[in-house]
């Protein structure tokens, strides 16, 4: 789906909706867009820490089969953030819009208190509803994914 295209048929309860789609964050793995918007809520599809173009994680390594070696979960978590916010600049919105996060680590017990200790930092200013959850896996080999949703001006 192209940049900001609205949703279109007769019945659609979404058709006031507007998709849209960076070309700063990775590529969605499915046919989705980044964020949609309806009304002045912005919804963005879950977000993981891959970068643009390309296959590697950060801070992933991975066996010959693609499972997950090692992993350094914080430069996971900044990556993460960063498209949030590449996604969020491109909607039109700002990170100071986030009012609600929901999380999903793979591995909760080694991971939370690192991801709690940077989502701290980076939300001093604004802190957003949050809802933290473990999972089994994700559909790439990262270890986190966030789910957004941002309140914007008229």
């Amino acid at each position: 789906m192209a940049p900001d295209t609205p949703s279109a048929g007769p019945g659609n309860l979404a058709s006031s909706s507007t998709a849209h789609n960076s070309s700063r964050a990775p590529e969605p793995v499915g046919l989705y867009p980044h964020a949609r918007r309806v009304g002045n809520l912005l919804f963005l599809s879950g977000v993981g820490p891959r970068q643009r173009g390309q296959k590697a994680v950060p801070g992933v390594e991975l066996d010959a089969a693609g499972q997950i070696v090692r992993y350094d979960f914080e430069s996971q978590c900044h990556a993460v953030f960063q498209n949030v916010r590449y996604i969020l600049e491109e909607a039109g919105a700002r990170w100071e819009d986030l009012v609600d996060v929901t999380v999903f680590l793979t591995n909760m017990k080694d991971d939370f208190a690192t991801y709690n200790r940077l989502y701290a930092e980076y939300f001093q200013s604004n802190q957003p509803c949050r809802t933290t959850v473990e999972i089994n896996c994700l559909p790439t080999p990262i270890t986190i994914e966030l789910k957004c949703v941002a309140a914007l001006s008229a």
